[in-house]
């Protein structure tokens, strides 16, 4: 015989339906941020740039230090004479290792092209950058070694370490641009050249005019050739 109490209530503790949906998410977690490919774009294209301006920074500087540091004083000898003033020879980096200064020269118009270059051609003249800076250093210290400075003082040790540090830092701009120079910004599109302005033929302007019309155009009092 049915109850008529009606059914029995829900043991306690099961959940029944929510007819209000499933409960929230926990506290703080969001979807997917629509921003985020657009700001990586744009940390992409600034760390590229900064890229960019380091490796001219350090290819000018570079090969300033170099290019000074070969032409100061790397040795002084003195040589005595009797019955006369001693004989003073004094011999500057290019004098030592003149291939320092040529390569430092490579590296200065290296960092020019860069900016004029793009592409597989920018990464091609980044190892050449690359190998001049390396020549440098090798120059530098194969022009010290065995180097009699004599009265040149410190000058003989610091300015060849300079042409050495010089060569350094040329051969890492060259390398990052070896590595990094087709993700760089290319010139401005204003000193590309511009294609020549089309022909009047070629516009148009000069088409046949059809005989009718033209002899219509003479009945009316207008020229046809306007």
């Amino acid at each position: 015989m049915s109850d008529p109490a009606g059914p029995a209530p829900a043991a306690a503790g099961k959940p029944s339906d929510d007819p209000a949906g499933p409960a929230p998410t926990a506290a703080g977690k969001t979807g997917d941020d629509p921003a985020g490919p657009a700001r990586t774009t744009a940390d992409d294209k600034s760390g590229a740039r900064r890229a960019y301006l380091l490796a001219i920074v350090a290819c000018l500087a570079g090969a300033g230090i170099a290019a000074y540091g070969a032409t100061r004083t790397w040795s002084v000898e003195i040589t005595p004479r009797p019955e006369m003033s001693d004989l003073r020879t004094v011999r500057a980096g290019v004098d030592v290792a003149p291939w320092v200064m040529g390569l430092a020269l490579v590296g200065l118009a290296g960092a020019g092209a860069l900016l004029a270059t793009h592409g597989w051609l920018r990464r091609a003249l980044g190892g050449l950058i690359t190998l001049a800076g390396v020549g440098v250093a090798i120059s530098a210290i194969a022009g010290r070694a065995g180097l009699d400075t004599g009265e040149a003082g410190a000058g003989g040790t610091v300015w060849p370490i300079a042409c050495v540090l010089g060569g350094v830092i040329v051969a890492l701009g060259g390398v990052t641009a070896a590595r990094l120079g087709h993700t760089w910004p290319r010139m401005s599109a204003r000193y590309d050249r511009k294609p020549a302005v089309a022909s009047r033929e070629d516009a148009g302007l000069n088409k046949p005019v059809d005989s009718r019309a033209a002899w219509d155009s003479l009945d009316r009092g207008d020229d046809p050739t306007v």
